[in-house]
């Protein structure tokens, strides 16, 4: 038995990780931990110094702030505890500076998006891109996103540009009439990214690709929460099996 804690258990995400421990046959959730405590079904710590000190758990999952999984990792990691994060907005550099905090034998898992469908779309884009000389990368998120562009957005452009040998030649930033900066987007490693906030979406991404007389779009959408949490759920049960950092719910979907 998988016994997790999870971070922000009252927040939307923690909301549905939480749900999804619950209905685990293999994983016992034995606290949450959240500053804003109010009853529940389970022990509610207000931080993960508390929730460490009474209780004993093998998984931290955090989907959180940046700044507040940062401080939380500084604390789980070196007593231990394998650590699944989904928070965006961390640097390689920061993720790696963290992981030399834990003991052998401990894992950091962090994965830019958590749905198999946008882990798929990722690997096709990276694919495609030898043979288009123009890629695109345009995502969907809800209006409260704390973050532009997404984890997945950028993950993706960071693979365009490994899988090319070439930049593109389409018209850039030196095309952006005066007071409209900004519309060709953030270059991202080489690749356009162009990141849109409104109600209505929860998390979709479509990529871009174009040659002479051909165009090629990957898109992948995500209409509720719940399509995170097999993936979720893989990183949990997965964890336990490596050590140090791992980015990517690829590195398990073999």
């Amino acid at each position: 038995m998988i016994r997790v804690a999870v971070v922000g258990c009252f927040g939307r995400m923690g909301s549905a990780v939480v749900d999804a421990v619950n209905a685990a046959d293999d994983m016992q959730l034995v606290c949450g931990v959240d500053p804003h405590a109010k009853e529940a079904e389970y022990p509610v710590y207000a931080s993960i110094s508390e929730a460490i000190a009474a209780e004993s758990f093998d998984v931290m999952v955090d989907f959180t702030m940046p700044s507040v999984v940062a401080d939380n990792l500084r604390v789980a990691l070196p007593a231990g505890i394998d650590c699944v994060v989904g928070t965006t907005g961390m640097s390689n550099d920061t993720l790696a500076e963290l992981a030399a905090l834990a003991p052998a034998g401990t894992t950091l898992f962090y994965a830019p998006n958590f749905t198999t469908g946008a882990v798929l779309m990722m690997q096709f884009a990276q694919a495609a891109a030898p043979y288009f000389p123009e890629a695109e990368v345009i995502e969907y998120h809800h209006c409260n996103k704390k973050d532009a562009p997404s984890g997945t957005a950028v993950r993706t452009a960071q693979l365009i540009a490994e899988a090319r040998d070439f930049e593109s030649a389409a018209p850039g930033k030196e095309t952006e009439i005066e007071g409209a900066e900004g519309a060709r987007g953030a270059l991202v490693d080489g690749v356009p990214v162009h990141s849109v906030r409104s109600m209505g979406f929860v998390a979709s991404q479509e990529v871009i690709f174009g040659s002479m007389g051909q165009t090629l779009t990957i898109r992948h959408d995500s209409w509720d929460r719940s399509s995170y949490m097999p993936g979720v759920l893989l990183g949990i049960r997965k964890a336990g099996e490596c050590e140090g950092l791992v980015v990517g719910l690829e590195n398990f979907m073999a």
